[in-house]
């Protein structure tokens, strides 16, 4: 029975102690900012996004039909874009950029493909792939030289897929051979995004085939320096995104036009594509919310049978979870951007954002084409080309195999030791 109440006693004052290190602990951080959800957003990110959702309505939204059904960009938007701000979103405001944050690029292009995929992926490229691009690794007279122009007036794009080099990115055959204080390079680019409006071209090239992905060097190219832009791809989707073939013959390019250093241009492309990938999720949660919006008032105008179609009970199953699917894509996007604003490992959690919202993007699409019935099926109502759009978020920046490819190596890492 002593021995009972001395233990007793013991554990209630080593309690004690322990309740007040914590009463200690949390005295002195509670007013350290709590953690808050993931639609915590900062002024600037909440400002950031109320604009370029009045921009995609007022200024996008007018001429969407038409640029689609012409398969070419409207230079207007492109000029509006630039006066927006919305081209150099994450650019210090020293090179003439909005120093904004991830998040708020990311918030960007998810407005934009609510109205339109076609113009948000001209943005996200320009902004996850191209400025990053230049901020992250390029000399201080790379960035003097291009992110003014980039975040003011031109256009850039992202030159690494080929015909032998999709999936298998590193397999690329366009060369550079260092001649004096140049190189010269040689070669073709397929599926280039922005390529026919873009002004700058980060183009990845091999210095040697011998030394494998360890060649593989990143250049700053003018179009002025003799690209050529040759096919331009007549797509399922997205038709106002320009995709091209890019050509250089014997383009000469000045030495300080390599980013970073020569052989390191593959550590450049891995490392960029992930945040890309981010910024497609990002385009796909949009392009699914924009469908479902466009879809859900209809289901509460529409009878059949004396009631409504929204209140039947298949119909709310259906639209539920259309609408949970849309919730955890954009809030797996949204860790995804939060963690890589962090500085903290991002890469398996921008394979999942994109595998999974390419997936719902697919779904959310597909099924407010069905509710709208025949009317969903016609060019009055953008839900077909919703539905159209939809299909490139599982090809393009790594395909869906790829990224399970990439959770699974991530998973084995995690779990076989």
């Amino acid at each position: 029975m002593i021995r009972s109440v001395i233990s007793t006693a013991a554990r209630r004052s080593i309690a004690a102690r322990s309740s007040y290190m914590l009463r200690a602990q949390f005295s002195t951080s509670k007013h350290a900012r709590a953690p808050g959800s993931l639609y915590s957003l900062s002024e600037e990110e909440t400002m950031m996004r109320d604009m370029v959702t009045q921009f995609a309505r007022t200024t996008v939204q007018p001429k969407v039909l038409s640029m689609d059904e012409q398969e070419q960009m409207d230079p207007a938007i492109i000029r509006g874009l630039f006066d927006a701000g919305l081209m150099g979103i994450e650019t210090p405001s020293d090179f003439g950029g909005a120093e904004a944050s991830f998040t708020s690029a990311i918030l960007a292009i998810e407005e934009l493909a609510r109205i339109d995929p076609s113009v948000s992926v001209l943005c996200d490229v320009h902004n996850t792939l191209v400025n990053t691009v230049f901020r992250t690794y390029a000399s201080r007279e790379l960035q003097e030289e291009y992110l003014p122009k980039l975040a003011t007036d031109k256009l850039g794009c992202f030159c690494l897929s080929e015909a032998g080099a999709g999936s298998d990115a590193f397999a690329l055959q366009t060369r550079a051979r260092r001649d004096g204080d140049e190189y010269v390079l040689d070669g073709a680019k397929m599926w280039i995004t922005n390529s026919a409006e873009a002004d700058v071209f980060l183009v990845f090239a091999t210095v040697d085939p011998a030394l494998g992905y360890k060649g593989i060097t990143c250049f700053v190219v003018d179009r002025s320096m003799g690209v050529k832009v040759a096919k331009k791809e007549r797509k399922l989707g997205i038709r106002a995104s320009s995709t091209c073939q890019v050509e250089f013959d014997s383009v000469r390019v000045p030495a300080s036009n390599v980013v970073g250093e020569v052989g390191r241009g593959y550590k450049i492309a891995i490392e960029i594509l992930n945040e890309g990938r981010v910024g497609i999720a990002a385009q796909m949660v949009g392009l699914a919310q924009g469908a479902f919006d466009c879809a859900m008032p209809y289901l509460f105008q529409r009878k059949q049978f004396g009631s409504r179609i929204g209140d039947f009970q298949a119909m709310q199953h259906q639209y539920a979870q259309i609408a949970v699917d849309i919730e955890a894509a954009r809030l797996l996007t949204y860790n995804a951007a939060r963690l890589k604003e962090e500085q903290k490992p991002f890469a398996k959690q921008a394979a999942m954002a994109k595998l999974y919202a390419s997936q719902v993007a697919e779904r959310a699409s597909s099924r407010a084409v069905e509710w709208m019935g025949g009317l969903g099926f016609t060019r009055e109502l953008p839900l077909e080309k919703f539905y159209r759009d939809c299909k490139i978020g599982a090809i393009y920046e790594g395909t869906s195999n790829i990224q399970l490819q990439t959770i699974a190596k991530f998973l084995t890492k995690e779990y076989q030791d």
